[in-house]
C-alpha cells in the first residue's frame, strides 16, 4: 500500500436545526397558544483513531467531510432529531492542525482515541419558547446557528519504541528483516527504503518492541535535500534511536556527526533521547579490523555499542537484548 503521512481536507459539522412558528389548533380549544418546538443539534465533526490504519492514503480520494444538519423544530412542541456525527477515522499517531492558523486541534496518540473537531450548532428556540404573560402569542423562532467549516492538515507521525537512524544503504532494512516479521524492499543502492517501516521485535515470552525503518538520510536532509525531510518527523515519537554506521564507511565519525546535526536541526530535542551506536556489516572483516571499528571515537569517548552483521548474525540477539533493556529503563 502506498503510504501518505500528510493530507489537506475540508470540514464542516452540522448547521443547526430552525425553531418552528405555530400554534395549537384543536377543537374546543380557543387560543391554543404558541405550540413551536425546537430545532435539533447539529452534528459534530469527530476524529477517532483506528489502531488498524497505517496511512492517510483515503484522504487523497475524498476531501470533504460534513455532518449532518439538525432538523428543523415542528409543531405541538416536538424538537428536530440532531444531526448525525461525521466520524473520520485516522491512523494512530495522527496530528490534526488548523491549516490556516497552524493551531493543534487534537493529537490522536492512542488507541481508538477520540476528538472532537468542529462542534455542530445548537438549534433554534420554537416560538413556544418566547411566549411570556405579555406577550403570548409570539409569531417568531429563532433558526439554528450555523457549523464551523474549515480546512484541517493530517500529519501522521508513526509511533515506535526504536528508530533506526542511517546514511542511505546503511543496512537499516536488512536489520528490520532480520530482527522482525517486516519484509521492506532490500538493494544495495541508496534509498531502497522509500517509507517507513514498521517491525515488531520478540526478544522473549512477553517482551516485545516495535521498530521504525526511516528513509535514509543525507547531509541537508533537515533542508529538504534527499528524501529525509519527508520522514524526520517520525522520529521525533520513538523512545530510543538505534544509529547504524557502515563499516565500509570511509569516515566513521563524519557520519554519525552528519546524522546527528540532521536530527539536531530538525528538532533539538531528538538528539536527547537515549540512543546506541551500531557498526554494520562487520561480517567480512576480520578480527584485526574489528579492533579498531570498537576502538573508534564518536565523540567524548563514546565507542560504538555493538559490532553487528544481519547477514551473519553476528550479535544480533545481543543488540535485540540491549534494545530492549534501553526501552525498559526509560
Amino acid at each position: 500500500m502506498k503510504f501518505v503521512d500528510l493530507a489537506r481536507i475540508w470540514i464542516r459539522s452540522g448547521k443547526g436545526g430552525d425553531g418552528h412558528v405555530s400554534f395549537r389548533k384543536e377543537k374546543f380549544v380557543p387560543k391554543g397558544g404558541p405550540d413551536g418546538g425546537n430545532g435539533g443539534r447539529g452534528g459534530d465533526v469527530i476524529f477517532q483513531v483506528n489502531p488498524h490504519l497505517n496511512t492517510l492514503l483515503d484522504f487523497q480520494y475524498q476531501k470533504k467531510y460534513e455532518a449532518e444538519d439538525g432538523v428543523n423544530g415542528m409543531k405541538q412542541k416536538m424538537t428536530g432529531r440532531d444531526g448525525a456525527d461525521m466520524v473520520i477515522e485516522v491512523p494512530q499517531g495522527t496530528i490534526v492542525r488548523n491549516a490556516e492558523t497552524g493551531e493543534v486541534l487534537a493529537d490522536l496518540s492512542e488507541p481508538f482515541q477520540r476528538a472532537i473537531v468542529a462542534k455542530g450548532g445548537n438549534g433554534g428556540f420554537g416560538n413556544s419558547e418566547f411566549a411570556t404573560a405579555t406577550n403570548q402569542a409570539p409569531r417568531y423562532a429563532k433558526p439554528g446557528l450555523p457549523g464551523d467549516s474549515f480546512y484541517v492538515e493530517l500529519e501522521l507521525k508513526l509511533l515506535a519504541d526504536i528508530g533506526i537512524v542511517g546514511l542511505p544503504n546503511a543496512g537499516k532494512s536488512t536489520l528490520i528483516s532480520v530482527i522482525s516479521a517486516a519484509k521492506p524492499k532490500i538493494a544495495d543502492y541508496p534509498f531502497t527504503t522509500l517509507i517507513p517501516n514498521l517491525g515488531i521485535v520478540k526478544v522473549a515470552e512477553g517482551k516485545t518492541f516495535c521498530v521504525a525503518d526511516i528513509p535514509g538520510l543525507i547531509e541537508g536532509a533537515s533542508e529538504g535535500k534527499g528524501l529525509g525531510i519527508q520522514f524526520l518527523r517520525h522520529v521525533e515519537r520513538t523512545s530510543v534511536l538505534l544509529f547504524l554506521i557502515d563499516a565500509w564507511s570511509e569516515d566513521h565519525k563524519q557520519e554519525f556527526d552528519v546524522l546527528q546535526k540532521e536530527l539536531e536541526n530538525f528538532n533539538p530535542e531528538i538528539v536527547t533521547k537515549k540512543s546506541l551506536i551500531c557498526i554494520t556489516k562487520v561480517d567480512s572483516f576480520d578480527s584485526e579490523l574489528h579492533e579498531e571499528l570498537a576502538d573508534i571515537d564518536f565523540g567524548n569517548g563514546r565507542k560504538a555499542d555493538l559490532l553487528i552483521s544481519s547477514v551473519s548474525g553476528d550479535n544480533i540477539e545481543e543488540l535485540k537484548w540491549q534494545l530492549w533493556n534501553a526501552i525498559d529503563s526509560l
